[in-house]
């Protein structure tokens, strides 16, 4: 169980519209560690959770390495009831949401009936489930088709399942957005504790590491050929080729600040800042999506002090971040890093993750290195934090940014607990 500073509340109820979101919970899952201490303990060390694929035979595919989360056994984490109406996806969202709420040290058995609700994101579903009913739907006959499947691949399964497991009845909801829907799903939790919900299970988790998945992620193309998996994944490097995909995640206990404080709730930090944009006529909109969180946190770009970037791996999207991220805080104006290169970028879990590192990274004051890259391309000119930990720096204020294939653009501003 990872642990906060305790920060005080405010003397006086705060008025609707001027709540303060913090994060009182962090859960993890991640192809380099489960659960968040592992995770982060792993991200300081530049440990890769890259490697070949294993939950199914990948040898006759052109891509065949991954990032897959290690040590998960779903019998562990969920009932022998579930087991049949679940498939990975929705066994390590239960499993992370549950270390969040423990880590808040929430029970929610103890709150008010619909005061606190579920908001997740996700890019496919159940699609492991899909493949499975699929398979017997053409090798067997409909009457073999689970009942489940009804709900099972549905984009919202994982805010229903942990919904119905901790009887959070308030505001929810589902995001789909791809890599950007992270961030957004975080976005819509604090709106809800803007209005009044007391406290939003809320994140990504994502897993599509299946047959099925594999042919869906190959036809959306992108993927690194790469046989070793210390160059398969290379942000901002010139010999960029492509990225991994991983599965996991993180999902998050907010809280409105004063709540939080008045039950002596130790706290990451607020979320000061959310903005979401859409490409348009083939321009990319990153750069204003980061404008717009800091301009809604009140955040100057000088009080930024570590971005956690996109870092696609792409030469061409790698370009035009390192473009945004130079045009707002200057040439090698500002620390760069992005530890989604030891996990593969998770699609609706990658910028859920992200957002932990950077909590976790304003709580230690450390920034977290990239691994891979030793050096930015030259047309890439960011300050990227390679190798090792950069410490002995302030962090104050941390900007996360993230794009989904299809244009979704999103940003989010996290401010220190201190």
């Amino acid at each position: 169980m990872t642990t906060a500073s305790p920060v005080s509340a405010p003397s006086r109820p705060a008025a609707a519209g001027t709540r303060t979101a913090v994060v009182t919970g962090i859960g993890v899952a991640a192809p380099n560690g489960f659960g968040a201490a592992a995770w982060w303990a792993a991200v300081l060390r530049g440990e890769s959770g890259i490697g070949p694929v294993t939950l199914f035979d990948a040898s006759g595919y052109p891509v065949r390495l991954a990032g897959e989360v290690p040590g998960f056994v779903a019998a562990d984490h969920v009932s022998s009831r579930l087991l049949p109406q679940t498939d990975r996806v929705t066994r390590l969202s239960l499993a992370v949401a549950r270390e969040a709420l423990d880590d808040a040290g929430v029970d929610p058995a103890g709150l008010p009936d619909y005061s606190a609700g579920v908001v997740t994101a996700s890019s496919a579903g159940g699609f492991e489930f899909g493949q499975r009913e699929l398979q017997a739907l053409w090798s067997r006959g409909g009457r073999h088709v689970s009942a489940y499947q009804s709900f099972a691949w549905f984009y919202a399964v994982n805010t229903g399942q942990i919904s119905i497991r901790h009887g959070l009845r308030g505001a929810s909801g589902a995001v789909v957005s791809e890599q950007a829907g992270g961030l957004d799903a975080v976005a819509q939790a604090r709106r809800q504790i803007r209005r009044g919900t007391r406290l939003v299970i809320s994140g990504g988790v994502d897993s599509a590491l299946c047959p099925w998945g594999w042919a869906a992620h190959l036809a959306g193309g992108g993927l690194s050929t790469a046989d070793d998996p210390a160059l398969a994944f290379l942000p901002f490097d010139a010999g960029a080729r492509g990225h991994v995909v991983g599965e996991g995640g993180a999902l998050f206990v907010l809280e409105e600040a004063e709540a939080a404080g008045e039950r002596g709730a130790a706290i990451y930090g607020a979320v000061a800042g959310c903005a979401a944009t859409f490409d348009a006529d083939g321009s990319p909109r990153l750069a204003d999506a980061a404008r717009l969180a800091l301009a809604d946190a009140d955040v100057a770009p000088d009080d930024v002090d570590v971005v956690f970037a996109d870092a696609a791996g792409d030469r061409a999207a790698d370009r035009a971040e390192a473009a945004a991220i130079a045009g707002l805080f200057g040439r090698f104006g500002v620390p760069v890093t992005a530890p989604k290169s030891m996990t593969g970028r998770l699609l609706a879990g990658g910028a859920s993750l992200d957002l932990a590192a950077a909590l976790f990274a304003l709580r230690e004051q450390v920034i977290p290195p990239t691994t891979g890259t030793r050096r930015p391309a030259d047309d890439c000119p960011v300050d990227l934090v390679t190798g090792a930990p950069r410490r002995g720096v302030r962090l104050r204020n941390a900007l996360v940014l993230a794009r989904g294939r299809g244009g979704f653009n999103a940003a989010a501003v996290v401010r220190s607990a201190d």
